[in-house]
């Protein structure tokens, strides 16, 4: 088996995650975020579809991690992001991590939003 090491370009993968933070690129977050190729900033939750609507040029797919279970998003906020022309993506925070991991590793345009564990 060949292993090969995974490069990244300036986005930064998620390093790990616990109750309540995310690792990213080796520093810690506190609390819902939205990580994108432009940097990491803190996310409002669902009642916060603009700052996701704000990186449509920025990325093709957004990734929205629920918290330890998978959840239905609000329809609303659904229809607003779709609408925008952003591809969303709904699963579990660590299977969102994982998801984007991979495929930032493939030089993919794709942002995520986290609610913590």
């Amino acid at each position: 088996m060949r292993l090969n090491e995974v490069v990244y370009t300036d986005a930064k993968p998620v390093d790990g995650y616990g109750p309540g933070f995310f690792r990213i690129g080796g520093e810690v977050y506190e609390g819902a975020l939205v990580v994108l190729p432009t940097g990491i900033a803190p996310w409002g939750g669902f009642d916060d579809a603009k700052t996701l609507t704000d990186a449509i040029s920025d990325v093709d797919v957004m990734f929205i991690g629920t918290g330890s279970e998978i959840a239905h998003i609000p329809s609303d906020f659904r229809e607003t992001l779709e609408t925008a022309g952003l591809g969303v993506d709904v699963m579990a925070s660590p299977s969102a991590c994982r998801t984007y991991n991979v495929l930032l590793s493939e030089g993919r345009r794709v942002g995520l939003a986290l609610l913590p564990v």
